[in-house]
Parts: C-alpha cells; sequence; structure tokens
C-alpha cells in the first residue's frame, strides 16, 4: 500500500482566518494514483486546527463569533506573561488562540472510495488559523490501494 506525503502551505490574515482546504487536497489526491484509502491532514501548529463543516460565509462568521466568546482575547492569560517567558522580540500574546485550537482539532482523517474524497454533500474541510496572519503548513499523508491493485 502506497503511502504518499505532501505539504500545503497557506498564507492567512490577521486574527482568526478559516480556509477552505478541500480544493487543494482534491487537486493533491488528484495527483495521485489512490483509488481507495484515505487522507490525513495534519496541522503542524499549536495555533492552528482543523474541522470538517459547511463552508458557507454566514456560518463562518458565527464560528469565529463563538471562538472568541468562548475564549476572549481580553481574557487574563499566565502564558501572556511574556517578561517571564524566554521569547522572541516579536512574541504575540496569544494564549486565546492556543485555548481555541485545544477546542478544536489538529487533524482529520477522510475516506477516499473511488479516486475522490468522500466527503458528505455539504462538507468541507476547513483549516484555522487562530493567530495569523502568518505562513502555515498542513500535512497531507495520502494512502491506500491504487486502482490496479484490485
Amino acid at each position: 500500500m502506497p503511502i504518499l506525503n505532501k505539504f500545503l502551505e497557506i498564507e492567512t490574515e490577521p486574527g482568526i482566518t478559516i480556509c477552505n482546504v478541500t480544493p487543494h487536497i482534491e487537486q493533491l489526491l488528484a495527483t495521485t494514483s489512490i483509488h481507495n484509502g484515505q487522507v490525513l491532514i495534519f496541522s503542524r501548529h499549536t495555533t492552528t486546527a482543523l474541522a470538517i463543516n459547511e463552508n458557507e460565509e454566514r456560518l463562518l462568521e458565527d464560528i469565529k463569533v463563538y471562538l472568541r466568546k468562548l475564549v476572549p482575547e481580553s481574557d487574563r492569560y499566565l502564558h501572556n506573561d511574556l517578561h517571564l517567558r524566554d521569547v522572541p522580540d516579536d512574541e504575540p500574546m496569544n494564549a486565546h488562540s492556543h485555548l481555541m485550537a485545544m477546542t478544536l482539532s489538529t487533524s482529520e482523517v477522510i475516506p477516499v472510495v473511488d479516486g475522490k474524497l468522500a466527503l458528505g454533500t455539504w462538507q468541507s474541510v476547513l483549516f484555522f488559523d487562530l493567530d495569523g496572519p502568518r505562513k502555515r503548513t498542513l500535512f497531507v499523508q495520502i494512502s491506500g490501494e491504487r486502482e490496479s491493485e484490485f
């Protein structure tokens, strides 16, 4: 069973960015000969996350509001006591971003059937940067059987 490792680079906006990465994953899958298997998407940062949900503009705004209510940036967090930590000069006060990320997930696994992602009608793979703007990297691992292996 072949296993292919790929990377996606994403540039994000300030604050919370939610990107639909489904088309990027579909493009990576299309470059392979995997017919049935799975795609693992893994976020390589502590202030980012992944989720499968509907990519609808108003829902995405609702999600941002929900996350900000759940973990307000203005609350007091020990992680933000930068003067008590050994950090680079440009270190942001981002404890809220770490906590938001913990409420979501760092990875998603999606079945591949007949060479296509087996997502439901309204499902998309959403990437969350909770501490942008930044250049982020997603690890994508595609594994499974090639069509000729049947």
